[in-house]
């Protein structure tokens, strides 16, 4: 019995300095409230806590990256997508997200859910496709001046994946496909339409220069018996021919 007092009294000391001591991390702070009143946010490091007066609440300062679960939206053209998202976004004022706000943490994943619904609500199906990182910049700003109040800082908003439906698919499928048989007939037109510029510059040479027909004439059979034919096609200028025609049609 004499041993028993003072272990008990050794005991509760240990449990006080146990309610007392707090190690917060580099990336830690501790909301102190003092019989339920606001005293200050303490840490890093070694805190000392008052007895049954003084509790705390640990903020993690660290950047959280949150998924935003995927949420159906029709767009301003009434095309129906699923949507998803990463938020990315730290802990400013540690007091802010424990007064301010309950659950800091589901408040803003209700609130980027919202958002995303909102900001996709109001964009067309080429600009979600497209343009996707003006959406992004703009659903940052949103939930950025929303959560300002709690004390969090929004640094960015990706999303991830836009599901479309099966009927979409194919639609865009055929347009594309329409897309590139036009770009293939616009190239071959301009092709032909190049071409043909070319030979009738080709016909103003001729016209000019005769005898640059008959190295065409030269060019051609160089490039024909080099094919292996066994049959070659000469053909000959009508030049050659007119004196033999002029010599007959003169009276003997």
């Amino acid at each position: 019995m004499p041993y028993l007092f003072p272990a008990t009294i050794i005991f509760f000391v240990l449990v006080i300095l146990s309610n007392s001591l707090r190690v917060m991390r580099e990336y830690e702070r501790a909301v102190v409230f003092r019989l339920g009143r606001y005293v200050g946010s303490r840490g890093p490091g070694l805190i000392i806590l008052v007895p049954f007066i003084e509790r705390m609440v640990k903020v993690s300062l660290r950047t959280v990256a949150m998924d935003v679960a995927p949420q159906d939206v029709i767009t301003r053209d009434n095309v129906s997508v699923r949507v998803n998202a990463v938020v990315y976004f730290r802990v400013m004022e540690p007091e802010k997200a424990i007064i301010e706000v309950e659950e800091f943490l589901f408040a803003t994943s209700q609130l980027s859910q919202t958002t995303l619904r909102s900001v996709v609500g109001q964009a067309e199906l080429d600009d979600l496709l497209s343009a996707r990182d003006k959406l992004n910049a703009k659903m940052q700003t949103i939930l950025d001046e929303a959560t300002d109040p709690w004390g969090i800082k929004v640094m960015l908003v990706e999303m991830k994946d836009v599901d479309l439906p099966v009927e979409m698919k194919r639609a865009m499928a055929r347009q594309a496909e329409a897309e590139r048989e036009r770009r293939a007939k616009v190239i071959h037109a301009d092709g032909e339409f190049q071409a043909a510029q070319r030979l009738s510059e080709a016909a103003k040479i001729i016209e000019v220069h005769p005898t640059a027909l008959q190295l065409r004439y030269l060019q051609s059979l160089k490039e024909i018996a080099a094919e292996n034919n066994s049959t070659t096609i000469f053909p000959v200028p009508i030049d050659l021919l007119a004196p033999f025609l002029q010599a007959k049609r003169q009276p003997e």
